[in-house]
C-alpha cells in the first residue's frame, strides 16, 4: 500500500496546524504571566536560586503540598515552588515521593535552609534531604544567554547547509520544518509549565539541539530521493507522482529509524532516573515530530511550491 501524500497535502497541514496553534497560544500567555517573560518556565539553571529535594515515605496530596506551601510561606519563605516527583525506588523501598522545593537563592550564611528542613520535616515523618542545587543569579543569566547562542548558530548553520546543498524552495521548506518541530516541542513544554510546573533547563536545550539535527536528517534523505528521481522521471511522471514515489521508498526507512530509537527512548523514559525524564520526552515528542514533518508536513510544502509555479 503507497501513501498519496500529494492528495491530501491540506490535510496534513491541518494536522501541524491544530499541533502548533496549542502551544503557541500556551508560549504566549506564559510570556506574559511569567516574571522571567518566557515562552517556558525556566528552572535554576537560568534564573539562579536554590532546589532542595526531600524523599519523603508517604504520598503526597494535592492538599497536603498546598499545606506545605503556606507552612513555608508563613515562615519567611519568599515565593516557594513546590513540585511532587513520584518514585520508584529499588535501594529504598520505603521511599514513595520526592517533595521539591524551589526558592530563591539561598548563599552559604542563610539560615533559610534549616529553616525550609525544619518546616518539612514537621510536616512529613522523617523526610530525607536528598539533594541540594544551587545556582547564582548571575551565572544563570550567562548559562541562559550561552544557550540561546548555541541554539542560535545551529539553527544559522543548519540554514546555510541546506541553502547551499538545495535550491531555494528545498531549502525553505526544510527550514520552515525545522521551525515546525522546534515550536512544537517547546509548546508542549509550555502547556506542562502551565499546568504541571515542569520547568526547562540546560538538558532541555542539548535535547532541542539534537532533535533539530535528527529533523534535518530525515528531510535531507527524503529531498535527495526526490532530487535522484527528477534526473530519471522528470518527463514520464508529474512532480506528485515522483514525490509520492519518493517518500514511499524512504518511508520504511525513516520509521524503521525513528521507531528503534523511540523504543530506547521510552526504556529510558520508564526505567530511566527522574532528573533525566524532562529531558527525554523533549527527545521522544522532537524524533517523533521530526518524522512527521520530514514525510507529510515539508513534502506537501514542497508540492503546493511547484504547483504554484
Amino acid at each position: 500500500m503507497k501513501l498519496d501524500i500529494v492528495k491530501h497535502k491540506f490535510i496534513y497541514l491541518a494536522i501541524s496546524a491544530i499541533l502548533l496553534i496549542p502551544g503557541i497560544i500556551a508560549m504566549f500567555y506564559s510570556m506574559i504571566t511569567y516574571d522571567t517573560h518566557t515562552p517556558v518556565k525556566v528552572g535554576i539553571d537560568y534564573t539562579g536560586g536554590t532546589t532542595l529535594q526531600y524523599g519523603v515515605k508517604e504520598s503526597i496530596s494535592n492538599d497536603k503540598l498546598s499545606s506545605v506551601r503556606n507552612a513555608l510561606e508563613l515562615g519567611g519563605i519568599e515565593t516557594p515552588t513546590l513540585q511532587i516527583i513520584n518514585v520508584n525506588s529499588k535501594e529504598n523501598q520505603d521511599l514513595k515521593a520526592i517533595l521539591s522545593v524551589r526558592t530563591k537563592f539561598i548563599d552559604e550564611n542563610s539560615d533559610d535552609l534549616n529553616k525550609i528542613t525544619n518546616i518539612v520535616n514537621k510536616e512529613f515523618q522523617q523526610p530525607e534531604l536528598v539533594q541540594v542545587a544551587s545556582v547564582g543569579p548571575t551565572l544563570g543569566k550567562e548559562l541562559f544567554k550561552n544557550s540561546m547562542i548555541a541554539l542560535s548558530l545551529a539553527l544559522l548553520g543548519i540554514i546555510a547547509y541546506l541553502t547551499f546543498r538545495f535550491q531555494f524552495d528545498y531549502a525553505l521548506a526544510a527550514i520552515l520544518g525545522l521551525i515546525h518541530d522546534t515550536i512544537f516541542v517547546i509548546g508542549v513544554f509550555s502547556i506542562l509549565g502551565l499546568f504541571y510546573g515542569v520547568q526547562i533547563d540546560a538538558l532541555f536545550v542539548t535535547a532541542l539541539l539534537t532533535v533539530i539535527g535528527f529533523s534535518v536528517h530525515d528531510t535531507i534523505v527524503v529531498f535527495d530521493r526526490v532530487r535522484e528521481n527528477l534526473k530519471y522521471y522528470s518527463k514520464k511522471m508529474t512532480f506528485g507522482e515522483i514525490m509520492n514515489t519518493s517518500i514511499n521508498q524512504t518511508l520504511a526507512r525513516s520509521i524503521n529509524t525513528s521507531l528503534t530509537t523511540l523504543i530506547t527512548l521510552a526504556a529510558l523514559y520508564f526505567f530511566g532516573g527522574v532528573t533525566t525524564k524532562d529531558f527525554v520526552l523533549a527527545m521522544i515528542l522532537g524524533i517523533a515530530i521530526g518524522t512527521y514533518s520530514s514525510i507529510f508536513f515539508c513534502s506537501s510544502l514542497i508540492e503546493i511550491w511547484e504547483d504554484k509555479k
